[in-house]
């Protein structure tokens, strides 16, 4: 059952939000990842959203691989700057079953 990591972000300095966009995406490709949507501002129908905020999801095939993907060495690299570059909330959630 696929995965989906969906992150509510905030950039707080665009060189190394940038730099984190790099090793991110290279460590979702390796662990199988694929974005669906990347740095979307969404259109709020219900509900407040934060006009500086901007919506990521990532869908992975199972959660087992999109958990190994967040512990894993290559995105620990992007993670240690991501408490600099971005502010976010970060949310894991399983698909339906096909």
């Amino acid at each position: 059952m696929a995965a989906y990591v969906i992150s509510e972000v905030e950039i707080l300095n665009q060189t190394l939000a940038d730099e984190y966009k790099r090793l991110a995406a290279a460590s979702i490709h390796r662990h199988g990842g694929r974005y669906v949507v990347r740095g979307a501002q969404p259109d709020p129908v219900e509900g407040a959203w934060s006009p500086g905020r901007r919506l990521v999801i990532v869908e992975f095939p199972d959660m087992d691989r999109a958990k190994k993907w967040y512990e894993s060495p290559e995105y620990a690299k992007a993670l240690s700057l991501r408490q600099v570059a971005l502010d976010r909330r970060l949310l894991f959630v399983e698909g339906l079953p096909e």
